[in-house]
């Protein structure tokens, strides 16, 4: 029993990577992923609505994050698992965040190669964003694409 289910995994594991192939581009139709920091969110999602959410063949989603600050205090730990939430999503390209405090979450988001677009206008942000997509083209990993374009 335990030979056939180690059997099974290596299958498993073979058509996972063969399902891979060769090509790294994005298909028409893809959905990708912005996080979007708490005050920054209702505008980033209103510049999306206006463009249908997508950019170019690609749909685009805002992923509203928790509020990491209050008057009193910023909350780092709910600034790290926002950023982390953000890493573990394979389909997440951008974090976008307010310029009005160090950037906390930066080193976490950027370990995974997703860019972080500082600003204070969430619909500016995903303006930006949204055009950085359009212009990546078919080729290559758009998340180091759209790193690349905003950087």
């Amino acid at each position: 029993m335990a030979k056939g289910v180690a059997l099974a995994g290596v299958v498993c594991a073979l058509l996972a990577v063969a399902g891979c192939g060769g090509e790294s581009g994005v298909s028409a139709g893809a959905s990708v992923a912005a996080y979007v920091e708490a005050p920054l969110c209702a505008g980033a999602k209103q510049a999306l609505g206006r463009r249908g959410g997508k950019a170019g063949d690609v749909r685009v989603r805002a992923v509203c994050l928790a509020s990491a600050e209050t008057v009193e205090r910023v909350d780092l730990a709910t600034i790290g698992a926002n950023a982390r939430r953000a890493t573990q999503d394979s389909a997440s390209v951008a974090y976008i965040e307010a310029p009005t405090r160090p950037s906390f979450s930066r080193p976490i988001v950027e370990s995974a190669s997703i860019a972080v677009i500082r600003a204070g206008s969430g619909a500016a942000a995903m303006d930006r964003l949204l055009k950085a997509i359009s212009e990546s083209g078919t080729s290559g990993s758009l998340r180091e694409s759209v790193r690349e374009a905003l950087s």
